[in-house]
Formats: C-alpha cells, sequence, structure tokens
C-alpha cells in the first residue's frame, strides 16, 4: 500500500466516511463526521499509521486533508 491508500485509509476509517469522500478538498468541519471529537480520533490514526508523533501546532493546524499531507512531509512521509 502507498502513503496515499494509508492516508485515505486512516481518513476513512476515523471518521468513519466512504474513502470517495477523501479528497485533498474535504476540509475540517466541513462535514458533520469531522468535528472535534473525530479530529483526534484521526490525529491518532494518522500517528499509528505513520509511526510518528504530531506536535500540538500540526494538530491544529490540520484543517484539510491536503494540509494533512503538507503536515505528515515534515515528518518525511511522502506522497
Amino acid at each position: 500500500m502507498n502513503n496515499n491508500e494509508l492516508l485515505t485509509g486512516a481518513f476513512s476509517e476515523a471518521l468513519v466516511i466512504d474513502k470517495s469522500q477523501v479528497t485533498n478538498e474535504l476540509q475540517y468541519n466541513s462535514i458533520k463526521e469531522w468535528d472535534s471529537v473525530a479530529h483526534m480520533s484521526l490525529v491518532a490514526a494518522l500517528e499509528e499509521t505513520f509511526d510518528i508523533m504530531l506536535d500540538t501546532d500540526d494538530i491544529i493546524d490540520m484543517s484539510s486533508v491536503l494540509k494533512a499531507k503538507e503536515i505528515l512531509a515534515k515528518y518525511d512521509v511522502k506522497f
């Protein structure tokens, strides 16, 4: 599985949404499933999937799938 597939899977499982909904344009609070509680589940899923620890600023700044990719790139995750 490549990193895009891993990311899509993490978003899909954490937010309990179909993988087809996970696009670069998907934004925090743009769907009812991505609320503050689900955001923390997402953070945990991303940390586990990519074996990293996100810092607090990155967790707060993660406002979309595209932004998540930018943040993960800082941790040497390539897309």
